[in-house]
Formats: structure tokens, sequence, C-alpha cells
């Protein structure tokens, strides 16, 4: 059976990847395993905004989403960010293609819940995984920005980890690839920390509860976990900056932490 995964990376941390990370999705992808990737870019929209001085603030952890937001949020994510994942890949002697979630409709979206004080932050309800199938068929890397689309023709702005989780989903894939700029999650045994290499849901509730989890790790282990959803069983967490990173976590594993639904753990 052919060999596939999703890997999730912030556009920030894919900018900062050293070309060797590259080079490794270029053997990957010739020695016929058919990477995905989805991205975010939170920074850089951020930042756009500021420059083009369109106020923005962020409802429990998500960004307050109006029409003027979503026209950059699909600029930088769509346009920008993606492109930039693109020629990186392509100087590196791979081929992809970028795609946002629009594009024949790839993911269909609903408003979340509390959309009445979020705007158009969407859900997702569907992923057309036949588009995924046909690029990765045509010998390119799916290079996918996470917006939304509706029936209606409305666009909205997707979480990254959730559109991860979906298309991962979709694709049948049961192991998610989240590229960070840390290991994994660390932990402090006999005055040394050490990255943890499983870790359940309910274990890493307990350690934000206990203070082991902090600061900045707790929005990257809270997003991974976002990406266990439908038959992803498992996200690991791994740092882009290790020496064939990607290699270990497809084929031998052992390398970041491995979080899983349950106390079951995979072998």
């Amino acid at each position: 059976m052919e060999q596939r995964f999703v890997m999730k990376c912030g556009g920030s941390t894919l900018a900062a990847l050293p070309d060797g990370f590259f080079h490794e999705l270029r053997d990957l992808q010739a020695a016929g395993v058919k990477p995905v990737i989805v991205h975010g870019g939170g920074p850089a929209i951020s930042e756009t905004l500021t420059k083009l001085g369109i106020e923005t603030e962020f409802v429990n952890g998500l960004r307050k989403t109006n029409d003027d937001v979503l026209d950059v949020v699909e600029m930088v994510l769509a346009g920008r960010i993606n492109k930039e994942i693109v020629r990186k890949i392509g100087v590196n002697g791979a081929q992809s293609l970028g795609l946002s979630g629009v594009d024949g409709g790839l993911i269909q979206a609903k408003p979340v819940s509390n959309a009445h004080e979020i705007g158009f932050v969407g859900d997702v309800t569907d992923v057309n995984a036949s588009i995924i199938e046909g690029v990765m068929g045509m010998g390119y890397i799916p290079v996918i920005a996470p917006i939304g689309i509706d029936a209606a023709g409305q666009r909205y702005n997707i979480n990254a980890d959730t559109a991860a989780g979906a298309v991962a989903s979709h694709l049948g894939v049961e192991r998610m690839i989240v590229v960070t700029d840390v290991p994994g999650i660390m932990k402090t045994v006999d005055g040394e920390k050490v990255v943890l290499p499983s870790v359940t849901v309910a274990e890493i509730d307990e350690m934000i509860a206990s203070g082991e989890i902090y600061g900045g790790m707790i929005p990257k282990v809270r997003a991974a976990v976002q990406c266990i959803q439908g038959r992803v069983q498992e996200v690991v967490i791994v740092s882009g900056q290790e020496p064939g990173v990607l290699t270990r976590a497809v084929r031998e594993g052992g390398v970041g932490t491995r979080i899983v639904q349950s106390s079951e753990r995979r072998v």
C-alpha cells in the first residue's frame, strides 16, 4: 500500500526551516511517499492587517473575521504564504501544487457556532479528497491554505489545525505530523528536560493544569490535539530543525512526541 502523510505547519515555521527539510520532502516523494501539506500563517496575517490599518482581535484563540479581515486572510494564506512554500519546495527539487480550500470546493465549511461574535470563521463540513488524490496522482505535493467555502460561495477563515485534521481524516490518514520549532512536549525529570515519547489527550490536560506544560507550549499542544478527529488516531509533534525528522516520523518513529486519544497507546 502506498505511504502517505499529512503535515501541518505554521507559515512562519516553514519559512525558517533549513533546506535539508525540503530535501527530505524531495527524497520521500522520489521514493513514492505522498506528502500533503496544510499550512497556517497567523503572524503574517497580523503583520499585514497592521500595515493596512485594519483592526483585529481574537475570541477564544480564533481571529475575529469580518469582510476586510477575510480579504487579507485569503490574500496572505492563499497568495503569499502558499506560493512561498511552493517556491521553496520547487527550488529544493520536489514538485508541489498550491491550493486553497476554495479551489474546486476543496474544503466545505459552515459558520462556527459563535459566528455572531467572531464573524466568518468556519468549521469543516466536508473535504473533496478526490482533488487531493488527483494532485498526488499527477506527482505533485498538495500545499493547502485553510480557507473554506459553502454552497452559497461564502468564504470562511478555517483554523489550520482543524483543517489539517479534517484533510487527514478524509484521506484516511491515521497519523498527522505537526512540524513546530520544538522537539516535542518537554517534561522536567530529575532536574533535566526530556522529550515525552508518548502522551494522551487526558494527560495533556493534566499537565497544563499542573503547570508542567506552560507558556508558548500550551497553544502548540492544544493545536495538535485539534488535529485528532475522524480517522486521525495520533499526532506527532516534531521539530523541523532536526535532521532526518520527516523520514523518522513517517517510517521509523522514535522522534518527537506522539499524542494519542486514549491510554491504548499505539505501537
